[in-house]
């Protein structure tokens, strides 16, 4: 009897023709029937956003291979909701990043928030991003996504929960194993560029530092700086439970 593939959605927020989805789609049909539904174009820090004001468009490009001018969101969403609802989805695997999304950076990257609603959704699902500039070395960050893909499809995940893995940008020899980390916490250095246009109006970049890191010990950022490999379980409930506690001491 043949054995059954699981389906394995890909999804991320480089766009369609990026690189890293395409590393992470190759090492994924060794282990399952993989569709990719992604973004048309870049769509890099767009956050869980979700597209409720206009109509979003599905093109087809090839076989299992899906175009959507919408969010990372929307492609998940239209994933699993449209083009594979006659499908039980085993796997939602978003990335590889061009850039690590560790620390603060989770709460805006869409690679993250396509595996976020992925979990949302009720599928165990995995976010990939590699720690570079430049240079990207997909195929090892490729290699280690088959190997999670592998346990995740094997063990599951606890509900309402999805991995963050973050990889150094070295060749598999240099990395110095794999952690299981905490969020950590960026610096950001807040900076905002002003510029002109021709027409002498005001317009702005946000962003452009390097931020830096608070010191936690067992953070993402610590264990990547180290030249280990980070596998974060992020968790969908952000209550702050101890608050609750305070709280109720108020007099309301």
């Amino acid at each position: 009897m043949k054995r059954i593939q699981p389906i394995i959605l890909v999804c991320n927020d480089d766009g369609v023709r990026s690189e890293g989805i395409a590393a992470l789609a190759d090492a994924l049909r060794s282990i399952g029937t993989v569709y990719v539904v992604a973004p048309d174009r870049e769509r890099s820090a767009a956050s869980h956003a979700l597209t409720l004001a206009h109509p979003l468009r599905i093109e087809k490009l090839e076989n299992r291979v899906f175009a959507v001018d919408g969010t990372p969101t929307d492609c998940v969403n239209l994933g699993v909701n449209r083009i594979l609802r006659q499908k039980k989805i085993a796997l939602v695997a978003s990335g590889i990043n061009k850039g690590a999304n560790m620390g603060d950076d989770i709460t805006y990257s869409g690679t993250v928030s396509a595996a976020m609603e992925g979990t949302l959704l009720g599928i165990p699902s995995i976010a990939v991003s590699l720690a570079a500039r430049s240079r990207f070395r997909f195929a090892e960050a490729a290699d280690f996504a088959l190997r999670v893909a592998r346990k995740v499809l094997r063990h599951g995940l606890p509900k309402d929960t999805f991995l963050n893995v973050n990889l150094p940008n070295v060749p598999a020899a240099e990395v110095r194993g794999i952690r299981i980390t905490r969020q950590g916490k960026r610096i950001y250095g807040n900076s905002i560029v002003e510029k002109k246009d021709p027409r002498g109006r005001k317009y702005y970049w946000i962003g452009g530092d390097i931020p830096d890191r608070e010191d936690i010990p067992g953070s993402d950022l610590e264990a990547v700086e180290k030249n280990c490999i980070s596998v974060t379980p992020i968790h969908l409930d952000l209550t702050n439970y101890a608050s609750m506690r305070a709280l109720r001491r108020w007099k309301w």
